[in-house]
């Protein structure tokens, strides 16, 4: 049956409750499908700062689409080649780092689209179109494709009304951590500076009618951009939730 992006669905109904995930550090497909199971909406499978590559890549999403949760694939660059082999290898929505301008935002989108709506190259048979199972793949896909693009520098925030009208953006992320470095304020995400930009690019991403998303380390911080309005939010990761877990029992433990 033809796959349905029940992300892109989530973020674009205006009532529909806001969506929660983490992100996958680890590498492991087990951690990511136990995540699924535990009810995260969604989880991020980060490309971009995680070593992993195309079969691994490939594991993992096969054990977050044993679960309910949905996967967001951060590539490692706003590249075509790698938005191609991760369409192929079975994504559906794409996260693409460092978007600063208008003009990378529909490079982003173009990598993202077969023709006419883009350049995305064209195979039969890969893993998202079930091997050739799905006959309709090739002419639904641009439907179910999600493209969101990542605002993480001062550059992306003086473009950013471009940037989100790009025609194919479907949601804008803020990046934080990354934020905070280009504003000065590395490993600083409680800076004021870093938390008025985070507050003014969700306003002005639903002033643009566009959902936005973040990331937060803690539930206290999600719990203020939910004051923000942050459509879908990001809490932690497999490899934060374990550090934290352990250094509490170590804590407990040796006391």
């Amino acid at each position: 049956m033809p796959q349905i992006n029940h992300f892109k669905r989530w973020i674009r109904r205006d009532t529909t409750p806001r969506r929660w995930g983490t992100w996958l550090m680890s590498t492991a497909a087990a951690t990511a499908e136990a995540l699924g199971h535990a009810g995260f909406d969604f989880l991020v499978v980060d490309l971009e700062h995680v070593p992993v590559d195309a079969n691994e890549t490939i594991h993992i999403l096969r054990a977050i689409g044993n679960t309910s949760a949905q996967a967001v694939v951060r590539l490692a660059w706003n590249d075509a080649v790698l938005a191609k082999r991760a369409l192929d290898s079975g994504a559906q929505t794409l996260l693409f780092p460092f978007v600063e301008s208008a003009a990378q935002a529909a490079q982003a989108v173009s990598a993202a689209l077969y023709p006419p709506a883009g350049t995305r190259g064209v195979a039969a048979v890969h893993r998202a179109s079930q091997y050739g199972a799905d006959t309709q793949y090739l002419a639904q896909a641009n439907t179910e494709i999600c493209v969101i693009v990542q605002i993480e520098s001062p550059t992306a925030i003086t473009a950013f009304d471009e940037i989100a009208s790009t025609p194919g953006i479907d949601a804008i992320f803020v990046g934080p951590g990354d934020l905070a470095a280009s504003l000065g304020h590395i490993g600083q995400m409680n800076a004021e500076p870093v938390q008025t930009a985070l507050r003014e690019l969700a306003a002005r991403s639903h002033a643009l009618g566009k959902p936005c998303g973040t990331v937060a380390p803690t539930p206290e911080l999600a719990a203020r951009y939910v004051e923000y309005g942050y459509d879908f939010i990001a809490v932690a990761s497999d490899i934060g939730f374990m550090m934290r877990k352990a250094g509490e029992v170590l804590a407990q433990v040796r006391s």
